[in-house]
């Protein structure tokens, strides 16, 4: 049977916009070398933010660059997220104040911590986080305890682990259950897309939770499912705004799809890398 591959990589500079595509890189115990590496601050209620707060960062696309990313908006303007006047540039495209803030050290804990919530009700803003309805279940949030506090793990912009992992076939499961939806690997983000052939489970990946992985020089360790939030709804570039979308996934996937994964050996990898358990 053949091996499991690695066949599309990806990282995102900036946190909650579109990444860019890759053939090869370099992996340390943080993750992807220069994958969420900047984020974006609310300046109205405070807190690091993404797409699940400020949807329209989806919109833009952000890619390395010499010294920090380059940002693109959807009219086509772009400015380096280092450049004098980038935080009015940001809030004037988004609509909404922010500012926009390279890593952090982990001892900064005010600047990981959560900014001040939408509502009070905690059960009706963590529905609105993952888009659930009442009558649909909110994620089992076990093992991530520390983001009831901060945004992300502090020293990261990354939602819970430094690498997030998807199947082809999860995705094809998805279109084939619910095929008036668009299931592009785009809405998920995901580090590394990769091929399990010959498994007849629908999202292969899961059983993989807990095991360890050899990815080219890389070993990482699949550390969870992945629940998915309302920012897989949210439409940007050719892809529309579909809340359908969520309901398939609670409906067929307990409203998860793909696994995190932490680092074990930094090292490379690259396109059609075979995978192998350990």
């Amino acid at each position: 049977m053949p091996s499991p591959t690695l066949i599309e990589l990806f990282r995102y500079p900036v946190k909650s916009m579109m990444g860019e595509s890759l053939t090869e890189t370099e992996v340390t115990e943080a993750g992807i070398t220069g994958d969420r590496i900047w984020a974006v601050r609310d300046e109205t209620r405070g807190g690091i933010r993404g797409g699940k707060k400020i949807p329209q960062l989806m919109t833009l696309g952000a890619a390395s660059g010499t010294d920090a990313p380059r940002i693109t908006a959807p009219d086509g303007d772009s400015a380096a997220a280092n450049s004098e006047n980038i935080n009015e540039w940001l809030s004037d495209k988004l609509n909404h104040p922010v500012s926009l803030w390279p890593l952090l050290p982990a001892t900064q804990l005010d600047h990981y911590r959560r900014g001040a919530p939408d509502t009070e009700d905690f059960e009706l803003e963590l529905r609105t986080v993952f888009g659930r309805l009442p009558s649909e279940p909110i994620p089992d949030l076990s093992g991530f305890e520390e983001l009831l506090e901060f945004e992300s793990p502090p020293g990261t912009y990354f939602d819970a682990f430094p690498v997030s992992i998807m199947s082809r076939q999860s995705l094809e499961s998805m279109g084939q259950l619910s095929s008036e939806c668009r299931f592009d690997v785009r809405r998920f983000r995901p580090n590394l897309l990769i091929d399990i052939p010959g498994s007849e489970h629908p999202f292969p990946e899961q059983l993989w939770v807990g095991a360890t992985l050899s990815v080219g020089s890389v070993v990482l360790k699949v550390e969870s499912t992945c629940p998915r939030c309302s920012m897989t709804t949210h439409g940007f570039a050719d892809l529309p705004r579909d809340t359908e979308v969520m309901r398939n996934l609670v409906g067929h996937s307990d409203g998860n799809l793909g696994v995190y994964a932490s680092v074990q050996k930094a090292g490379s990898l690259s396109i059609n890398d075979a995978i192998e358990l350990i």
